[in-house]
């Protein structure tokens, strides 16, 4: 992008004029002797735009090098006059990321075995957009809209173009592995799916044999970290990053494991993309559109101390940058396209630890229930009561063993399904038939903060978003 101001047919020096709008002038005075005012809307508004791109891209003097990630900085560019032309494949490349009416239609893959809906549709073709153009983005649909289906949609579409040559790698959080790998199973049962569970130690093979004819890897946040250099060492068709506020602090070892990864397309899937600050969705934007706010730095200047110092210009802005590269839907918007109700099933693995202790009991009280059931009559209470101790023992060993710390797997996934719940503005309203693990639960929403209501007969000052 070349930046020239003319005035009644004068070029004007573009350096000359951006440090007297800079300045504050209200009149500028050329070599040739003209003289023309400054107090322009249109002038003012090129000095803003001019003064966030020197912070965001590229530039040699008057030359700016934008990407296609600068759609929304181009569009006001575009709107204001200053430019005239432009490619007409570029044209098509900003148009669909700033209209999604603009999308090109992109045919379901025959190998899908699920009926899209509507908005899944967009989403699919918003995401087959990007895997073409080579972009990255943000799928930051709310939770329940069935990112994992819109994300297997397109990894069956590339397989049956013939562009998946290398693997897809998901990365996922632990407790969501498993369902990644039955939602495949149900949905894209062509594509070959490797989950990769353990470290190089325990499976005793290369990572690169493992993965070995697999069209999708799945992973968890937890072994990429521990196994860096072998994820960043092969070449990935796409990396999706389930849930992917895990990597919304650009300190930890998991950003720096997954900014490292080598893939065509980085794509994120959270229906949080902002939890505590911008500062989260700056990292997730420098994972998967670098290109768009490179410098933490600048981005701090341009928009995150304005915005949280209540410059609703500044927001306004950021939501026209950010626009190409995040898609959000929520259930209120889609309401009309859902089903009537929604069901989840979430399989949960227990530590190590905890599943040596429930197969201890388990082998103890199958023992004593198959030598009862012969007089089933007689020992009916014995037998259910060995049956809800087993029950309490999958939820959490402290229900069952004193002294046993109040950890549990199937808490930590109940919590990170709550927060992403709260984070969206919902309320959850949570089941158990034990009292004794809603305790354990209450103990982990009070330690981190999350406001609730105990229905016991107990109310909570402050609001809550958990009951």
């Amino acid at each position: 992008l070349d930046v020239e101001v003319t005035v009644d047919g004068e070029v004007v020096p573009f350096a000359t004029l951006f440090a007297a709008l800079s300045l504050g002038h209200d009149h500028l005075l050329l070599d040739s002797g003209t003289w023309f005012a400054l107090d322009r809307p249109e002038l003012d508004q090129l000095r803003r735009l001019i003064d966030e791109a020197r912070l965001l891209v590229d530039h040699d003097e008057d030359t700016f090098r934008l990407r296609p990630e600068h759609a929304g900085l181009w569009a006001e560019l575009v709107e204001l006059g200053v430019v005239t032309e432009q490619s007409e494949a570029w044209q098509r490349s900003v148009d669909a990321l700033l209209d999604l009416e603009s999308l090109p239609e992109v045919p379901v893959p025959a190998g899908l075995r699920a009926d899209l809906r509507p908005y899944q549709l967009t989403g699919f073709a918003w995401l087959s957009f990007l895997w073409r153009s080579r972009l990255g983005g943000i799928l930051a649909d709310e939770m329940g809209l069935g990112k994992t289906l819109q994300a297997l949609a397109l990894a069956q579409s590339a397989l049956e173009a013939g562009e998946l040559d290398r693997p897809l790698l998901v990365v996922a959080p632990t407790s969501v592995v498993g369902t990644w790998a039955a939602e495949a199973s149900r949905f894209t049962p062509d594509l070959r799916v490797v989950t990769i569970a353990e470290t190089h130690k325990r499976r005793r093979s290369e990572l690169a044999d493992a993965v070995g004819g697999a069209h999708i890897v799945l992973t968890s946040y937890t072994l990429l970290r521990l196994e860096a250099e072998a994820y960043a060492g092969l070449e990935w068709s796409a990396v999706l990053l389930d849930e992917a506020q895990f990597v919304k602090n650009h300190a930890s070892k998991a950003y720096q494991a997954v900014r490292r990864l080598r893939a065509r397309v980085k794509v994120a899937l959270t229906g949080t993309p902002l939890e505590n600050n911008l500062m989260d969705l700056w990292s997730l934007l420098s994972i998967t559109a670098p290109g768009l706010f490179p410098h933490p730095q600048a981005f701090t200047e341009a928009y995150r101390k304005p915005v949280e110092a209540g410059d609703a210009d500044a927001l306004g802005r950021l939501h026209r940058r950010i626009r190409p590269l995040v898609l959000r839907r929520t259930k209120a918007a889609v309401a009309a396209e859902l089903p009537a109700k929604q069901e989840q099933v979430v399989p949960v693995e227990l530590s190590p630890g905890h599943r040596r202790l429930y197969d201890r009991h388990l082998a103890r009280e199958r023992q004593k229930v198959l030598g009862l059931v012969g007089d089933l009559g007689r020992h009916r209470i014995t037998i259910l009561r060995s049956l809800t101790l087993l029950r309490q023992l999958s939820l959490s060993p402290a229900l069952v063993e004193d002294g046993y710390p109040a950890q549990s797997a199937k808490i930590d996934t109940l919590l990170e399904l709550l927060d992403e719940v709260v984070a969206e503005g919902h309320r959850a309203l949570v089941f158990s038939q034990f009292t004794g693990f809603l305790a354990l639960v209450r103990q982990r929403l009070d330690a981190e903060g999350i406001a609730f209501e105990y229905l016991d007969g107990r109310t909570r000052d402050r609001p809550s978003r958990i009951a």
